[in-house]
């Protein structure tokens, strides 16, 4: 199985100098860089580094991830975080654990003898409620249903409908804001009770930038998903 690893960007000059270099080639078949308009020379540094840059027309993750997806050649995406939160060290461990044939593995910071070091409190009450509702209401088993930094079977976006604006368009409107897909990957990906699993690995505080959450408005968006899809998504 060929593997892409995927990393989305937004002004993450300072991670990407520190990150990037420690990637290695034997990891991945495919890197892709998807880049929301960088302003501080990100999309330069990864151009004079030879990666494959996307530039998103539209903001927000999901659609970093909707643009770059029909450039995708892997069977499996690894999704990765540049800014200093995922550990490089923590990709084959990842991509073996998908190769024992699970279709999604999670990196978890919130397994058994990991620890986020990036969490306040706020974030830290909020990535936990939100995977606690998720296991409850829709039969996962997560430890951590938020991250980013996970591996999954590529044509899972088009099984699980997450390809479909559909799936967005109403919490986001009703929310004036942008999301990415990662929960409700949790929760589609739990509710067809497929194989899944996780690995421990701690989150270190990030590299330089600045944090983008929208923590009101992603926390709203995100819990409204996690009470729709109890009732109109099979």
């Amino acid at each position: 199985m060929k593997v892409t690893l995927l990393i989305p960007t937004l002004n993450e000059i300072d991670g990407m100098k520190t990150i990037m270099p420690q990637i290695k080639k034997e990891w991945y078949d495919q890197l892709l860089i998807v880049d929301g308009q960088s302003t501080d020379g990100t999309i330069e540094y990864a151009k004079k580094m030879g990666y494959p840059v996307i530039i998103q027309q539209k903001k927000g993750m999901r659609h970093a991830y909707m643009e770059a997806w029909p450039h995708i050649s892997g069977d499996i995406v690894l999704t990765f975080s540049p800014d200093g939160n995922s550990i490089p060290e923590l990709i084959p461990a990842c991509i073996a654990k998908m190769k024992e044939g699970y279709d999604m593995v999670i990196v978890s910071r919130y397994a058994q003898g990991a620890k986020s070091y990036d969490d306040d409190a706020v974030t830290g009450f909020g990535n936990k409620l939100f995977t606690g509702l998720i296991n409850l209401l829709h039969g996962g088993h997560y430890t951590d249903a938020m991250v980013i930094y996970r591996a999954y079977r590529r044509n899972l976006i088009y099984e699980l409908d997450l390809d479909k604006n559909s799936s967005y368009e109403l919490e986001e409107r009703l929310f004036g804001t942008r999301i990415s897909w990662e929960p409700l990957l949790s929760i589609r990906a739990a509710k067809r009770k497929l194989k899944l699993a996780d690995i421990p690995g701690d989150e270190p505080a990030r590299t330089g930038g600045e944090r983008k959450l929208q923590v009101l408005r992603w926390g709203a968006a995100y819990m409204f998903e996690i009470i729709r899809e109890v009732f109109i998504w099979k």
